[in-house]
């Protein structure tokens, strides 16, 4: 394919109904090209507004758009007569022949099935995006002049990427392939540790594109809702995207630390669960995600400090995660949409409220308590907490507990 010759920064349109495939669509161009000036977009409708008013230089559209679909966008766009044409790259889960042949004689520069092959994809879009030989870099963005750090956290808390990856995605991925491909269950296995991975995926499998109707509570469920191609693929996104991973030694030392209270809390309630034959997995997911808060919090405080940010070391550090912390959870996990029962017992790793709670809720409440125990406190006190009497669990299960 001939490379097209582009503006010195490319306009691009993405019309896609799902919120993580558009997410990850935004991702894998930004890395192409990551001055791209993008407009994004859910349906059909929008994306003919903006074709008709905005001179794109390339447009990604899902064939599945809801009201107009994506063939339809494309006819329109076809039936203008643009010379050269627009590239346009029509985005399907349709890989039958006869879909196909229906979309060829409108030309699309490229037809993708999804699950989307990005390295194709990535391919395709240096074609249309680079001259040869061409590379792109760009600065991180300088604060505003007189940006304090309390305000630029207040502003972060809505639209922040969540936490930091605690895995290498890419060997994650190398690890659960065979010669059938990639098996979920050894992903399930490279990726259950993570917060970030966890809680995309429940994210992504709830979101209204997936059309089921019971709620997705666990990784497992996440993994097999979305399928071995969405799935690697949200993974991998992950890893695109600005300070996916902590580079600066003192946050990443924070981070560890709430990464292992999430590990401790989450194994003890998984434990607590088999013990009292209880849902394991959703404790476990809820201990993993009750720190996401926290760690995505350090992830802003990176990007502040590379967008050229002073930061007072621990004294400033400990006091944004106090002032902040638990916003910034509480909004990822709402903007997310993850299931209600899950944050349920999330919230209950901090506290009980008044009223009826479920025994996996006081599971999440005592694997919590347990988890932040040192190891010259005693569990006696614990064992006589009104957690301990509802569960019905004394002294000895604790002390065995413990031990493990």
């Amino acid at each position: 394919m001939t490379a097209v010759v582009l503006p010195a920064v490319p306009r691009v349109l993405i019309a896609e109904a799902d919120p993580w495939s558009r997410d990850l669509l935004k991702q894998v161009l930004l890395n192409v090209r990551c001055d791209a000036r993008l407009d994004l977009c859910s349906d059909g409708q929008q994306a003919m507004e903006l074709l008709a008013t905005v001179p794109y230089d390339l447009v990604l559209v899902d064939w599945e758009l809801p009201g107009i679909d994506g063939l339809n966008v494309l006819r329109s766009v076809r039936q203008r007569k643009r010379n050269p044409p627009l590239p346009f790259i029509l985005l399907s889960s349709r890989n039958d022949s006869a879909s196909v042949r229906e979309a060829l004689p409108l030309a699309p520069t490229a037809y993708l099935t999804k699950p989307l092959d990005m390295e194709n994809l990535t391919h395709r879009l240096q074609e249309l995006l680079l001259n040869a030989g061409e590379e792109v870099s760009c600065e991180v963005p300088a604060l505003s002049p007189g940006m304090t750090l309390s305000v630029y956290l207040e502003r972060r808390r809505e639209s922040t990427d969540g936490a930091p990856l605690m895995t290498d995605v890419q060997l994650a991925v190398k690890r659960s392939l065979n010669p059938n491909g990639l098996d979920l269950t050894l992903l399930e296995a490279e990726i259950r540790n993570d917060p970030q991975i966890t809680a995309v995926l429940i994210a992504a499998a709830n979101s209204a594109a997936q059309h089921h109707g019971v709620g997705v509570q666990t990784l497992s469920q996440a993994l097999h809702r979305l399928g071995t191609g969405q799935s690697m693929n949200l993974i991998l996104g992950l890893a695109l995207k600005r300070c996916a991973r902590l580079s600066d030694p003192l946050l990443a030392d924070y981070a560890e630390r709430y990464w292992d209270l999430s590990l401790r809390t989450a194994e003890y309630g998984r434990t607590l669960a088999r013990l009292l034959d209880l849902d394991q997995e959703r404790c476990y997911c809820a201990g993993m995600l009750h720190r996401l808060g926290d760690l995505a919090l350090l992830r802003c405080l990176q990007e502040w400090k590379q967008a050229g940010g002073e930061l007072d070391e621990w004294e400033e550090i400990g006091d944004a995660l106090a002032e902040f912390g638990a916003s910034y959870g509480s909004a990822l996990r709402t903007r997310w949409r993850l299931p209600l029962e899950l944050r349920e017992l999330i919230a209950a790793v901090y506290q009980l409220g008044g009223g009826v709670y479920s025994r996996e809720a006081l599971v999440m409440n005592m694997a919590a308590q347990l988890a932040r125990l040192t190891e010259h406190e005693g569990i006696e006190d614990l064992a006589k907490s009104r957690t301990a009497r509802l569960l019905k669990i004394g002294l000895p299960e604790l002390m065995r507990l413990r031990k493990k």
